[in-house]
């Protein structure tokens, strides 16, 4: 039913930094104060949200909004990225938005396009386990009812 299609950027994702290279990254912002460059936030943010602690998963999708904001130059590459950083989360709402912005601008990306479809995957699957898991319940209600309604009679 689902074309299990594997996204590289998304099996990206699953491979985190390891404490000391996410502790470069910090280090070079740190070096960088008060105005740490563009790049040093948005590679720092890149490695936030790669890890699988969710606290700095956040923290990076946080970073790549300021810097969607502030820098004009490096909307898209933001825009990519916070697609990448919510769905990691959780959060296909913000994961579709972001994508969407980045294809009305783009309309031929085919990196977007396979984002985009990722992101159709997941909610829809999860919907349908939802359903699934819904039906469920809804079952055993009925058929709990069923017995109370009997055991009156």
């Amino acid at each position: 039913m689902f074309g299990q299609q594997v996204y590289p950027a998304l099996e990206e994702l699953k491979q985190p930094l390891s404490p000391k290279q996410l502790e470069i990254l910090r280090n070079q912002v740190k070096a960088e104060d008060p105005m740490p460059s563009p790049q040093s936030l948005f590679n720092l943010a890149w490695g936030l949200i790669k890890s699988n602690i969710h606290k700095q998963q956040l923290e990076g999708i946080k970073i790549l909004t300021k810097i969607y904001k502030d820098v004009p130059a490096m909307r898209r590459e933001s825009l990519y990225y916070l697609s990448l950083g919510s769905y990691k989360v959780g959060d296909y709402t913000n994961a579709r938005r972001y994508v969407e912005v980045l294809l009305d601008g783009e309309p031929d990306n085919a990196q977007a396009k396979a984002l985009k479809d990722s992101i159709d995957d997941k909610v829809t699957r999860d919907g349908l386990i939802g359903l699934g898991i819904a039906g469920g319940l809804l079952a055993v209600g009925v058929g709990i009812l069923g017995g109370v309604m009997r055991r009156k009679r």
